[in-house]
């Protein structure tokens, strides 16, 4: 198949593109940065180098490539910046799905989230709604994957993989993160609030194996949904930080997700089941 991956060289993409060209499909890979042309084509794809929010240049990306399938797994969350992430949500990914349906793709198989659910008192389902009703400045991230998968459910036929929150190499929680960073400072309390994690490698194949899957959404997180109380001092312990600082309570939404409708109707299994190993592998030194 011939398979056009906004986002190539993202996270998740640069883990992507070798399995799907591993596996004889011809893809082309977007990029915003000209200077990721290079690590594109050392995956064994073809490169393209457009601003997602250049309408016409998206358009003439996707004439050109005549995909049969498009995975969109653009983001901007390197810097914690929710508002340029929602923009690409919002806007990006109208002209992705505008552009794809006018190449004639027929399927696309986007990145969303899985803690954009209602609040509950147990891991969410795909049946759970969203939280359409947040206040700033959550109402952002739900307003832009809101606009997102409304927008990808025009697609002839779609697969929305709800990611949980990513770990690993290149990620806020790999050594050098975000989020390590925050903990080595003392930074995060360790609430009640509940996390469904997901190795991002564990996120790549699941959007290597959804070439082939029903369409529909579904929450691709691993098997332990965990709170803060447990997983924070076990992630500064192995990081070597202080101990976080213990701070009952939870919002109503911090309730993880359950990927029960993926193992059951799909067959997927996470390789990294649990955070407890995965973050050994990747965080002990």
């Amino acid at each position: 198949m011939r398979i056009f991956v906004a986002g190539a060289s993202g996270v998740i993409g640069r883990r992507l593109l070798p399995k799907l060209t591993a596996a004889g499909h011809e893809v082309i890979g977007m990029t915003s940065r000209a200077e990721n042309v290079p690590r594109i084509e050392a995956a064994g794809a073809r490169a393209v180098a457009v601003d997602i929010f250049d309408r016409d240049g998206v358009m003439r990306a996707l004439d050109e490539a005549r995909p049969d399938i498009v995975i969109h797994q653009l983001t901007a969350l390197k810097d914690w910046n929710l508002e340029d992430n929602a923009m690409i949500r919002k806007e990006g990914t109208r002209n992705l799905v505008d552009a794809a349906i006018a190449s004639g793709a027929r399927r696309m198989i986007a990145q969303s989230i899985a803690w954009a659910y209602e609040p509950g008192e147990t891991p969410a389902s795909e049946t759970d709604g969203l939280d359409i009703e947040a206040a700033p400045p959550r109402k952002t991230t739900i307003e832009g994957v809101t606009a997102l998968e409304r927008a990808v459910a025009e697609m002839p036929s779609f697969v929305i993989l709800r990611y949980g929150m990513l770990y690993g190499p290149d990620t806020w929680y790999a050594p050098d993160g975000l989020i390590a960073g925050r903990v080595r400072r003392g930074e995060m309390p360790a609430t009640d609030g509940v996390t469904s994690f997901l190795h991002v490698d564990d996120a790549a194949q699941a959007a290597a194996l959804a070439l082939d899957w029903p369409d529909g959404i579904v929450n691709i997180v691993d098997d332990e949904p965990a709170a803060g109380t447990e997983w924070l001092p076990h992630y500064a312990a192995l990081l070597g930080a202080p101990a976080p600082e213990l701070k009952p309570g939870r919002a109503g939404w911090e309730r993880g997700a359950s990927n029960a409708r993926a193992r059951r109707e799909y067959g997927w299994t996470p390789t990294h089941g649990s955070w407890r190993t995965g973050f050994e592998r990747g965080v002990a030194r």
